[in-house]
């Protein structure tokens, strides 16, 4: 009995070693730059060791809704409320205030349906492994927020994050910007560089298991995962808000969809836009990628069941020819779970803290004049 049960263990071994811990595949442009990256971050050169006992795509997502719903909670010190330009109403989630003026700030936009709670585990991991100061970049009708004006996009919007970062420079004009996006909200930073070109205070980003082409990006998300994701969607910002969205035509299609693609398909009236095509000219991420200026890490992986890797490799070629481009590709880590070792350490929320850490040194040895 003894030799069955160590058969069973060696072969468990050699298949978690041959199939989930392995060195993450990158995609970039040969440069200095990149090379810098690279060197810096030990992580993308060394295998990844999902955590053993849940190395599974889908344990990982349920291990990760748990630490969400039953982790400790986060003291924030500061929930600072912002009106926009329109009268909407978006905050921004401040953790380090006490932290000299000059030390660098990194800006968390949030998931699809984000809040500060549900973000506080990426917001503590970042503040902690990094030294810097976070700021969470609430989005309309998200967490507690009211919908002040009759319009929501779960895609984000780059204005409302352009005002976002012009009150955070106002409060500290000495520090650094860096920014992560995580799930939906590195379309929203994708599409925010993209559009800004040089013209931003950004330093340096990173996309934390991002979708890509929001046109066919939904399609491909697992069908569970799709369903459940678009009646969370349709409860929090639809049938909570009937007397903002219920005049429109496409309210009833938005309130029987029954995966993300379809709800997104006629989302356009409540996002402000007049047509479909329209609400993607103006969100898509990827119809500005090319723009990016600044540094731009993105972190994927081939288990995840909502961002499928597909979405990355259609773009694999494009990425290798911008300079400023680095992707990391690992074998496992499902969907912006990424937990290693026995103990379930966050890998990915590490690896944007090195990164960010990375950035900002390398940026301090640069001659006054190149920075």
């Amino acid at each position: 009995m003894a030799w069955i049960v160590m058969v069973v263990l060696l072969v468990a071994v050699v298949y978690y070693w041959r199939t989930a811990a392995l060195q993450p595949q990158l995609v970039y442009q040969d440069n200095r730059q990149n090379q810098q990256i690279i060197q810096a971050l030990p992580a993308l050169s060394r295998r990844f060791f999902p955590t053993f006992w849940m190395f599974n795509t889908h344990l990982q997502l349920i291990v990760l809704g748990l630490k969400k719903g039953l982790g400790a909670r986060l003291e924030y010190d500061q929930a600072q409320t912002l009106t926009m330009s329109d009268g909407g109403t978006t905050a921004l989630y401040w953790l380090g205030l006490d932290k000299p003026a000059d030390t660098p700030t990194i800006l968390v936009l949030h998931t699809i349906t984000g809040s500060p709670h549900s973000m506080r585990g990426l917001v503590r991991d970042v503040a902690r492994f990094s030294g810097f100061r976070v700021v969470l970049c609430v989005r309309r009708g998200h967490g507690d927020l009211p919908l002040t004006t009759a319009r929501i996009n779960t895609m984000g919007d780059t204005a409302d994050l352009r005002e976002q970062i012009s009150e955070i420079q106002q409060r500290f004009p000495q520090s650094p910007l860096y920014a992560i996006g995580s799930s939906a909200g590195s379309g929203l930073l994708v599409r925010y560089l993209g559009e800004a070109g040089d013209d931003t205070p950004v330093q340096a980003a990173m996309a934390f298991c991002p979708g890509y082409n929001i046109e066919v990006a939904f399609q491909r998300s697992h069908s569970f995962y799709s369903r459940m994701m678009a009646k969370k969607l349709i409860r929090q910002f639809i049938t909570s808000h009937i007397p903002a969205f219920s005049g429109l035509r496409t309210y009833q299609q938005c309130i029987q969809a029954e995966n993300l693609h379809d709800f997104h398909q006629n989302l356009y009236e409540c996002a402000g836009f007049a047509t479909l095509q329209d609400f993607m000219d103006a969100s898509n991420p990827m119809k500005v990628f090319r723009d990016i200026r600044v540094p731009l890490l993105i972190l994927n992986s081939e288990d995840d069941p909502v961002c499928h890797i597909d979405n990355a490799w259609e773009y694999e070629q494009q990425i290798r020819a911008m300079p400023n481009m680095l992707l990391a590709v690992t074998r496992r880590g499902s969907h912006c779970a990424y937990f290693s070792g026995p103990l379930a350490h966050p890998w990915g929320h590490q690896l944007a803290a090195d990164y960010f850490r990375a950035s900002y040194e390398s940026a301090q040895k640069l001659p006054a004049t190149q920075s």
